[in-house]
């Protein structure tokens, strides 16, 4: 199988020009399905800090760079919405969050705010021995001993080691909430209407805004976030 992604075909997640090569890396399997980007496309063409693959593998050698607190080796695992990426030798820490066009942008952050990372809950289900488990965006899975505050498309906060939920945001009318796809990608603002739509269609979601605009998405293209996540407390 190659290894090599053609520019012209990748997701609108990725942050690469599609017309300067034709060429480039190619995710491995992993979280975020096929909205992940690779790490490469981070560190060379987002970040600038390593001119190709030998550099990025090399620096990835040293184990100062973590993606939810964990060391990372493989230039080609996929990065995605609302990942922790720490760059300990460099003192510098990112959020991956929703830019303009559905571009993935990184949000600088503290040290303390990379302890931990967001997740959209997508699917809920019990398992054997009667807890319940509960499925994020990005694939990672959480065993809960007491599900019921929790609902689908709730957000919460889980700490790098996934033991601990430490933040809880319902998904409901007068939440804050981000756009991470469709048009809207990347805009914020409080739902004001959850409009159910019968059948098998996906709801939709009226969104104000500060500035009067506002918008209106489907359900899947939200997420809860609260204010520490949007940037403006840096």
């Amino acid at each position: 199988m190659t290894k090599h992604q053609k520019r012209l075909s990748v997701p609108n997640s990725w942050p690469v020009e599609r017309k300067t090569e034709t060429f480039t890396v190619k995710a491995d399997a992993g979280p975020h399905g096929e909205a992940g980007v690779p790490l490469l496309i981070v560190l060379r063409d987002v970040l600038g800090y390593v001119d190709n693959r030998k550099e990025a593998r090399y620096a990835l050698n040293q184990d100062n760079v973590l993606i939810n607190g964990k060391a990372v080796s493989d230039e080609e695992r996929p990065v995605g919405m609302f990942d922790i990426m720490a760059f300990t030798e460099r003192d510098e820490y990112y959020r991956v969050f929703p830019g303009d066009g559905g571009r993935l942008a990184l949000t600088a952050i503290d040290e303390d705010s990379a302890g931990s990372k967001l997740g959209k809950i997508v699917n809920k289900q019990h398992i054997t021995g009667g807890d319940v488990q509960l499925t994020l965006h990005d694939g990672e899975t959480l065993v809960v001993e007491d599900a019921s505050e929790y609902s689908g498309d709730d957000s919460i906060v889980v700490s790098n080691d996934g033991e601990e939920i430490v933040a809880h945001f319902p998904y409901e009318e007068g939440a804050l909430v981000t756009a991470v796809d469709g048009a809207h990608s990347g805009e914020i603002g409080t739902i004001e209407e959850i409009q159910v739509t019968p059948g098998s269609s996906s709801n939709n979601v009226l969104v104000e805004q500060d500035d009067g605009d506002g918008f209106e998405t489907v359900e899947e293209y939200v997420v809860v976030i609260d204010e520490n996540f949007t940037g403006d407390d840096e």
